[in-house]
């Protein structure tokens, strides 16, 4: 059967606003859409996540990123403004048996101290991680790997982009901040 003229269901998703089960008044950066596992072993790969580092998620949505990476032996902490996503995110690292590597913040990424990481991963958007790049140059040590799903971090150029075959159409970027 033809799938031309049908739509993906993550742009119909985007396009409703994908926070439909976020709290009335609620007012979120970017919609949540849970990155693709392969799409999360890449950026994983690409940022050679292991033990030692600290990984902070910025919009970790239900914690699928943050619980691979503790699953790897990295210590992660996922941000999320949506109290549903974060307790969802909670039972999820329960339920995988990381919840001594793993800490969920509901908080405004704008305001979380990122300063620990390691490395950070985005999927934002290119409007906020545009509004969030002053602020990781600020915070974070040089040499710390940034990586986003799909969105650059404006005019700075990537260190590395990596396509992801499958699912294809998704792209994975990584960035090291420099010395100051």
């Amino acid at each position: 059967m033809p799938t031309r003229g049908l739509i993906p269901a993550w742009v119909v998703v985007v396009l409703l606003g994908g926070c439909a089960a976020a709290p009335p008044g609620l007012r979120l950066d970017a919609p949540w859409i849970p990155s693709e596992p392969a799409v999360i072993k890449v950026m994983l790969d690409v940022a050679a996540v292991g033990p030692g580092d600290v990984l902070y998620d910025l919009g970790c949505g239900e914690g699928e990123i943050v619980i691979a990476a503790a699953l790897r032996g990295a210590r992660g902490v996922g941000v999320d403004l949506d109290p549903e996503r974060i307790t969802n995110a909670r039972r999820n690292a329960a339920e995988a048996g990381v919840t001594d590597r793993v800490t969920f913040i509901e908080q405004d990424l704008f305001k979380t101290d990122v300063s620990p990481a390691t490395v950070v991963t985005l999927y934002l958007g290119p409007e906020v991680n545009a509004r969030l790049r002053p602020k990781l140059l600020r915070e974070l040590r040089p040499g710390t790997r940034i990586v986003s799903h799909d969105f650059s971090l404006g005019d700075w150029e990537p260190e590395r982009t990596v396509s992801v075959p499958e699912p294809p159409g998704h792209e994975v970027l990584l960035w090291r901040v420099p010395a100051r």
